[in-house]
């Protein structure tokens, strides 16, 4: 419907540009030099800048590319932090893949697995860093999903509330884990798969409202493909407008025969997040911020 008063026709002259646009996609651009890189996630801030947080190769680390012109050009990549990664038992797929939001006031937060903090990189936690202009980036802190040493963390899926920003944006974090890290055979108790939601009322500050959300699932209940058993390279969490986080994860069954049974999930009526500085504190590297350059990157 256009204006009231609005010829039908005028109506229909406004819309089309618009339609014509949604078809219309620009010629692909690339920073200035060839470096290459995976999962990268385009995020618009409230002043048009888009921030691209993704992981890279060479050398291995979470970077960002940064546009102020709407995508024609780019500059970077800025190093995020290095990636220190340990090997997920179990022959288990997974990578240190990003997973990026941005709060109501334009902070991009990004958060992907990580062994920094733990003894002798036992293990991944799930590390976090934020910045408000893609350019300068917080040390990557440690999610307290457990103590150190317990456990194995991998695969985040994260939500920021749009509604929240800055020291009072609310997060929410799903992720898979393993109760046990250094598990040996797929098939064996230790190895199988569960997975896990916590919030942050506080940016990032705090955590708490640990909860198993699935599991246990062996591993042999997941497709088995060339690069191990594979739940999902991805997977989400969104905020409703009421404020109240809902993971979106893959579950597996048991199978029946040879058909398996895998599906995607989510919670009835979803989380509610902990209150600002209610929980347990993140746990920085003590590094100053990060603002180092890197040869640019093609994301693909």
């Amino acid at each position: 419907m256009g204006q009231p008063g609005q010829h039908p026709a005028a109506a229909r002259q406004q819309r089309r540009p618009r339609q014509e646009l949604d078809r219309t996609w620009g010629v692909p651009t690339t920073a200035a030099a060839q470096a290459s890189g995976l999962g990268g996630q385009p995020l618009v801030q409230p002043n048009g800048n888009v921030i691209v947080p993704y992981e890279g190769w060479y050398p291995l680390g979470i970077y960002s590319l940064l546009s102020t012109d709407g995508g024609q050009t780019w500059s970077g990549p800025t190093l995020v932090s290095r990636i220190q990664s340990h090997k997920v038992s179990g022959d288990l797929r997974t990578s240190p893949l990003p997973s990026a939001e941005s709060d109501g006031a334009g902070r991009v937060y990004v958060a992907w697995q990580d062994c920094a903090f733990e003894p002798r990189c036992n293990s991944n936690d799930i590390v976090i860093s934020s910045s408000a202009d893609g350019v300068h980036w917080t040390p990557k802190a440690r999610v307290p999903i457990d103590p150190l040493g317990v456990g194995d963390h991998f695969i985040p899926g994260l939500a920021v509330d749009r509604s929240t920003a800055s020291a009072g944006a609310h997060l929410g974090l799903s992720y898979y884990f393993y109760p046990i890290a250094n598990c040996s055979k797929p098939n064996k108790p230790a190895c199988q798969l569960f997975s896990g939601f916590i919030s942050s009322g506080d940016g990032g500050a705090t955590w708490g409202g640990t909860t198993q959300t699935s599991g246990p699932m062996d591993l042999t209940w997941l497709p088995l493909t060339s690069q191990g058993y594979m739940v999902g390279d991805y997977i989400s969490t969104s905020f409703n407008a009421a404020g109240r986080a809902f993971p979106v994860i893959e579950v597996a069954n048991p199978p029946a025969g040879t058909l398996l049974d895998v599906a995607t999930y989510t919670i009835a009526g979803g989380f509610g997040v902990i209150a600002a500085g209610t929980g347990t504190p993140a746990t920085q590297t003590g590094a100053a911020a990060i603002s180092a350059a890197s040869p640019a990157a093609k994301i693909r």
